[in-house]
């Protein structure tokens, strides 16, 4: 029986299109708003009207193939307005999107597509190549898409209803191989309803950061585009900062985890930028009062907390920040959601007492592809409301007097690096793939405040003990894993500390710069700066990535360099040498000496993209939010 006060705060009912699906919401925005600007992509505009006609054309040629209700659409196509365009037609044909970065490695894409089953995909030609083969394979763009072309710009309707799916969106998962995560148009539509009631709707301009294979782009992407926003698609040139484009178009609107805020207060046009936001939503990771002070000394408009897996549609939970708040709570369930706090035998704690978090609702998704198992574990009947089911989030929490909710951490191994869910133990089943790797342990480490890092512990087998290095792991996992869930530094241990039980201590796993064999101390021949410039970008690597050592001719990206990581050194190399420094400099110049020889004036061929398989993923992402 849960406690009145609870219930009180539970009652969220609120009316929502229950029979509306993505596609139709965006088409009735479309007529109220034709000739309004839609997107803004690529340095062009596409208004509302262009932008439906675009997403009709590739519809009906997705419809000619086969794509209707329930089936899966690969989507892999680089941020642009082509990949929009493509999600918005997989959804209007009546399909379900598979997110797919393109920058990841090729076996974790033939995982995902293999996993769905996806009969059709939808890519361009430039990634074309490294896409498995599947029985229908639509690219987008060159000579592929003058059929596309002569397709009609009419709507087609569409048997979908709320209850098809939407996407399928890929997580992390424990066993060694990503998990699909099954969400229906009504989970999606609710979610809509959530924001308007939590943030209010009235349209402004969104600055797009996120990935497409990251929940939150559906905010970005499809909430926006439903209310009449003006969406910039940042990251498809590079050429601007996040800074530089929040001046540039004057955003009212941002989404971000708090390491890409706290990066982005590091830049020089933060205080203009940040001054015409009306809106900072800021989830992914824990947030803390300190960064929310530091961000209001530039902003006047409202902050949010948002929280929620994927498994219950983003966001579950918002919390409006209020001025000079000292605790920064998860808020309180959005609309047509309810949060319940039980104990190991699923019975309420007492209020104040923390407890494993459990989210019911119209939020809560379908349950995981091809898992019917972990789905059962995970989905579990609703025993406060009968008929319903509510989702086992793996967090603990505990309910404030005023009803808010404080977050309080895992439960498990699963970790949030810059934003990205991680099931630590799919990074060990891997490394355990290894020939050389007898066992491994993967944890997440603070290096400093707001970066979390992970670290592997390495046991060799014997043969090759003293033998293997991290660069070697690294660049196995790199062929499998995002480049987020490849460790930055590597320990090798003989063998794991133990608890009085068996298991492995986790705590008492010694720190990376204690230990001779971690990655993090180089090899001493790493070569001294020769002058001035060398000496700073040094200095700056060092401090950016917590190592004692940078060689002058090791590529960042062997380090652990990630795209933050990046865009931080950009902006402290431009204030201690007192320059403007591209930010795609640091990916065509990747190591100390190089660099340094570009800024000196020096002709220095770039380094290829194509040329370094871990470095090309990264420059894609350059400096946008995680994916």
């Amino acid at each position: 029986m849960l406690p009145a006060q609870i219930l009180a705060w539970n009652r969220t009912e609120a009316e929502y299109p229950r029979s509306k699906t993505i596609g139709q919401l965006f088409e009735q925005q479309v007529d109220r708003t034709p000739d309004a600007t839609a997107l803004v992509a690529g340095g062009r505009g596409f208004s509302y009207r262009d932008l439906d006609a675009r997403a009709n054309r590739l519809a009906r040629q997705l419809r000619s193939c086969g794509v209707g209700p329930e089936t899966l659409v690969g989507v892999a196509i680089e941020r642009s307005h082509q990949m929009v365009v493509a999600l918005l037609a997989t959804l209007k044909a009546g399909g379900a999107y598979v997110p797919i970065d393109p920058s990841y490695p090729r076996q974790r894409i033939m995982q995902v597509l293999d996993d769905a089953h996806a009969s059709v995909l939808l890519t361009t030609s430039r990634n074309r190549p490294q896409m498995p083969e599947v029985s229908v394979c639509v690219v987008s763009d060159g000579s592929a898409a003058s059929a596309i072309a002569a397709q009609s710009t009419d709507r087609i309707a569409s048997p979908t209803t709320s209850h098809n799916l939407a996407y399928v969106l890929y997580t992390s998962g424990s066993a060694g191989k990503p998990k699909g995560v099954m969400v229906e148009h009504r989970n999606v539509v609710n979610l809509f309803t959530g924001m308007d009631r939590a943030i209010g709707s009235e349209p402004g301009v969104w600055l797009a950061l996120t990935s497409m294979a990251f929940d939150i782009s559906v905010v970005e992407l499809f909430w926006t585009l439903t209310r009449g926003f003006t969406v910039i698609l940042h990251g498809d040139e590079g050429t601007h900062t996040i800074a530089e484009e929040l001046n540039r178009h004057q955003v009212t609107h941002l989404q971000s985890v708090p390491s890409l805020a706290r990066m982005l207060l590091m830049d020089r046009h933060a205080p203009a930028a940040l001054g015409s936001l009306k809106k900072l939503i800021l989830g992914g990771e824990a947030l803390t009062a300190s960064l929310v002070a530091q961000l209001r000394q530039f902003m006047r408009g409202e902050i949010y907390n948002g929280y929620g897996p994927t498994e219950t549609t983003i966001y579950s939970t918002i919390c409006r920040i209020e001025e000079h708040s000292t605790t920064i709570p998860i808020g309180r369930p959005i609309a047509n959601t309810q949060i319940y706090l039980l104990d190991s035998e699923r019975k309420p704690v007492a209020l104040g007492e923390p407890g494993t978090l459990y989210i019911g609702g119209d939020g809560v998704a379908r349950g995981y592809l091809n898992q019917q198992k972990l789905t059962t574990e995970r989905f579990l009947p609703n025993p406060f409301l009968p008929g319903s089911r509510i989702y086992n989030t793996g967090d603990l929490a505990r309910f404030l007097p005023d009803g808010n909710i404080e977050y309080l951490g895992r439960a498990d191994f699963q970790v949030k690096i810059r934003g990205f869910r991680i099931e630590l133990g799919e990074i060990e089943a891997v490394l355990e793939q290894h020939a050389a790797v007898s066992q491994a342990v993967v944890v997440s480490r603070e290096y400093k405040p707001g970066d979390q890092r992970l670290v592997a512990y390495v046991v060799t087998k014997p043969a090759r003990a003293g033998k293997l290095n991290g660069l070697e792991l690294r660049s196995a996992l790199a062929e499998k894993l995002p480049d987020y869930m490849v460790p930055a530094a590597f320990v090798f241990l003989e063998r794991l500390p133990l608890t009085s039980s068996g298991k492995v201590d986790r705590n008492a796993l010694p720190a990376p710069a204690s230990v001779g064999s971690s990655e993090t101390a180089l090899k001493a021949s790493h070569g001294q700066p020769r002058n001035e410039i060398e000496r700073i970008i040094e200095q700056v690597w060092k401090e950016a990535l917590g190592v004692e050592n940078v060689s002058l001719n090791e590529n960042f990206f062997d380090l652990g360099a990630h795209s933050l990581l990046v865009a931080e050194v950009q902006v402290q190399l431009q204030q201690r040498l007192g320059r403007e420094i591209p930010l795609v400099d640091l990916f065509h110049y990747p190591c100390v000496a190089a660099l340094a020889r570009h800024l000196s004036g020096e002709v220095v061929p770039r380094r290829q993209p194509g040329s370094d398989r871990a470095q090309r993923r990264r420059a894609a992402r350059q400096d946008r939010a995680p994916q």
